[in-house]
C-alpha cells in the first residue's frame, strides 16, 4: 500500500522573534554541526544543519557560509569526500553516471552547505527583485496570460493555481528510475543558483530520494520547452497535496519528506526546467553506452564465426581518416579478437559482406552520438534553466528562452539514427551467419534433417526490433506545435526524443541479442571453436543444443549477457 503525504515535520518551528524551538540557534561564527537548528538572519527562516558525513542531507535550506576558502576548491573537496554510495549534488559538478546511480537507488545525494547557500542567495535575491518590479509567473499570469497583472497579496495563492493547473500529465505512470532521476536533475539545477526558489525545494526534493519514496508522473505533458506537468505533480507532492509512493512496493513504511509551504515565485521556479527530459536522455544514454560496447564483442564473434578479414580493421586505414568513434570500434574489435597488432588477419574472401567490412564506420557514428549526448547532459543539468533567470550576483532577473531544448533534442535524434544504423549491420550479420556460403556451416545453423530451421526464426525477430529502432529514429524535432493562443508557435519535441531513446534501448539490445545468439552457435559448430574471452564467457552462459526448439529462453539469456560483454 502507498504511504502518502502529510509527513512528520522535523524542522523546528520559528518564533515570531526569530528563535528557533525547540533547540538552539547556530552562532554565525561557529562551526555547523549535524544537527545543528539555527535560524538565517534578516529572514527568520529556520533550518537544521545534516553532515553528508553523517549519511544525511541539510535541512530546508542553506547552511550559513563556512570558511575563507574558494569555494571551487571547496565544492571539489566535498565531492572527493564523498563516499562510494554517495553523490554530491552542488549544482555543478553533477555527471550522468553518478545520475544514473541516485535513480538506480545505489547512491543517495548529499548537499554541500555552499551550494544551499548559493540557492539562497538566489531566494533572497529573487524576493527583492520583485519588490521593485513585476516578474513573469510571479507578478503576471503565465503563457498567453503573461500581461495580467497579479496582485502582490495574490502571489502565493497564483502559485498553488498554477502548480494544480499544470498538473495535467496523462499517459502511463513513469517508471521509478525515470522519476528518480527527474528529482535528482531539478535538485541539482535549483542548486546552480538561478531559480530563486526556497531551499526548502532542494531539501525535500533529496530527502524523497534518501528515504526511497517518489511522486507519480505520468507520461506525457512535455513538448522540450519544460516538463511542466511531470514537475506540476511533483511540486503537488512536495506540498502535500498528493500522495507519496515507496520506491519498492516490499520495503518497510517510509519516513516522509516534510511538506514544504510553498511562497511567492516558488511554483513557475520548480516548474521551468526540462528535468524530467533530461532524467530520461541520461538513463537512455546510459543504457545505449552498455549497448554499444557490448556490440564491439557481438560483431567481433561473427567476425570470427564467418572467418572475416580483419583488414578493414586495420590501424593504418583508419588513421588515415581519423574519426574517434570509427577508429574506436576498429580497435576494440582487433583487442577482442587478440589481434592489437598493424599486420592484417587474412579472411577466407578479398571483402567480406558490408555488415563485416563496414563495422566500424556504421558503430562509430553512435558512439560519438553517445558521446555527445552525454556532454549535452552533462552541462544542462548542472545549468540553472529556470525563466525569469535570477543573475548569480542577485541585481538582475532575465527573461529568455533556456527552456527550449532544441540541444538535447537534436542529440537525441542523432543518436537514434547513428543507432539504427550499427543496429541494420547487426541484422545484416545475423543473416549472413546463416548462410552455408559464409560459414561452411549447414543453412540456419540447424542440426537434423535438412528440413530442419535453425536460427531462422530469429531473423524475423531481429527485423521486428529493427522496425521498432526504425520508428524511434524518425527525428523528434521534426515536429510542430502552436500553443497559448500563439505566443508559443514552436517546440523542441526533446522530450518525444527521449522517449523514443528509451524504447530504442529495448530494441537494439533485441536486435544484439539475435545477432549474439546466432554468433555464438556457428562458433560452436566450427572445428576449431575460437579461444578469445568474449566466446568463453558467452559460450558458457547461453543454452546448448542445435535442434530445432523454442529459441526465446536463449535471447533471454543473450540479452541479460550483454552488459557483461560491454565489460570485457
Amino acid at each position: 500500500m502507498d504511504t502518502t503525504a502529510g509527513g512528520t515535520d522535523r524542522t523546528p518551528a520559528a518564533s515570531p522573534g526569530g528563535e528557533a524551538r525547540p533547540g538552539r540557534a547556530r552562532p554565525d561564527s561557529a562551526a555547523p554541526r549535524h544537527g545543528d537548528v539555527y535560524v538565517v538572519p534578516g529572514d527568520g527562516t529556520v533550518h537544521v544543519f545534516r553532515d553528508p558525513g553523517a549519511g544525511r542531507e541539510h535541512g530546508d535550506g542553506e547552511a550559513a557560509p563556512g570558511g575563507g576558502a574558494d569555494r571551487a576548491d571547496r565544492d571539489r573537496a566535498d565531492r572527493d569526500r564523498a563516499a562510494p554510495d554517495e553523490v554530491v549534488l552542488d549544482g555543478r559538478g553533477l555527471e550522468p553516471a553518478e545520475l544514473v546511480r541516485i535513480a538506480d537507488g545505489t547512491a543517495v545525494p548529499v548537499v554541500p552547505p555552499e551550494a544551499y547557500e548559493r540557492a539562497h542567495r538566489s531566494w533572497r535575491a529573487a524576493d527583492r527583485l520583485a519588490a521593485a518590479g513585476r516578474l513573469y509567473g510571479r507578478g503576471t499570469g503565465v503563457g498567453a496570460h503573461r500581461s495580467v497583472p497579479v496582485d502582490a497579496e495574490d502571489e502565493a495563492a497564483h502559485g498553488l493555481r498554477l502548480l494544480r493547473s499544470h498538473a495535467g500529465g496523462a499517459g502511463a505512470v513513469l517508471p521509478v528510475r525515470q522519476i528518480r532521476a527527474l528529482l535528482a536533475v531539478r535538485a541539482n539545477q535549483l542548486l546552480a543558483g538561478g531559480s530563486g526558489i526556497q531551499p526548502a525545494f532542494v531539501t525535500a526534493l533529496t530527502e524523497a530520494l534518501r528515504l526511497g519514496v517518489h511522486p507519480a508522473v505520468n507520461e506525457y505533458g512535455g513538448l522540450g520547452t519544460g516538463d511542466l506537468t511531470a514537475l506540476a505533480q511533483t511540486g503537488l507532492t512536495l506540498i502535500g497535496e498528493r500522495p507519496w509512493h515507496r520506491d519498492r512496493k516490499t520495503a518497510a513504511p517510509a519516513e516522509l519528506p516534510a511538506p514544504v509551504v510553498p511562497r511567492p515565485g516558488d511554483a513557475l521556479a520548480l516548474l521551468s526546467s526540462n528535468a524530467l527530459t533530461l532524467a530520461q536522455a541520461a538513463l537512455a544514454c546510459h543504457d545505449l553506452d552498455v549497448l554499444l560496447r557490448a556490440t564491439h564483442a557481438v560483431a567481433a564473434l561473427s567476425l570470427a564465426a564467418v572467418s572475416g578479414s580483419l583488414e578493414a580493421y586495420a590501424p593504418e586505414v583508419h588513421a588515415l581518416r581519423p574519426y574517434p568513434g570509427v577508429a574506436r570500434a576498429a580497435a576494440e574489435v582487433r583487442r577482442l579478437l587478440d589481434a592489437p597488432g598493424p599486420a592484417p588477419w587474412p579472411g577466407r574472401r578479398i571483402q567480406d559482406p558490408f555488415g563485416f567490412r563496414a563495422f566500424p564506420q556504421a558503430h562509430g557514428p553512435a558512439l560519438d552520438a553517445a558521446e555527445a549526448l552525454r556532454r549535452i547532459v552533462g552541462t544542462e543539468v548542472n545549468c540553472p534553466s529556470e525563466n525569469p533567470l535570477i543573475a548569480p550576483d542577485g541585481t538582475a532577473a532575465h527573461h529568455h528562452g533556456g527552456f527550449y531544448a532544441a540541444p538535447v533534442g537534436l542529440a537525441l535524434d542523432a543518436l537514434n539514427l547513428a543507432v539504427l544504423q550499427t543496429a541494420q549491420l547487426s541484422a545484416a550479420r545475423l543473416t549472413a551467419l546463416g548462410r552455408p556460403d559464409l560459414t561452411g556451416l549447414p543453412a540456419f545453423l540447424a542440426g537434423g534433417p535438412a528440413s530442419s530451421s535453425g536460427t531462422m526464426i530469429l531473423e524475423y525477430t531481429a527485423h521486428s526490433a529493427l522496425a521498432e529502432l526504425r520508428h524511434c529514429a524518425a527525428p523528434a524535432s521534426a515536429g510542430h506545435a502552436v500553443l497559448s493562443h500563439g505566443l508559443e508557435e514552436a517546440a523542441s519535441f526533446a522530450s518525444q526524443a527521449a522517449r523514443q531513446t528509451l524504447r530504442a534501448v529495448d530494441a537494439y539490445g533485441t536486435v544484439l541479442a539475435c545477432e549474439l545468439v546466432t554468433a555464438v552457435r556457428a562458433l560452436r559448430l566450427r572445428p576449431d571453436p575460437s579461444a578469445v574471452r568474449a566466446f568463453t564467457v558467452a559460450d558458457a552462459a547461453l543454452p546448448t543444443g542445435v535442434e530445432d526448439r523454442p529459441l526465446t529462453a536463449d535471447v533471454t539469456a543473450a540479452t541479460e549477457l550483454l552488459r557483461t560483454l560491454a565489460e570485457i
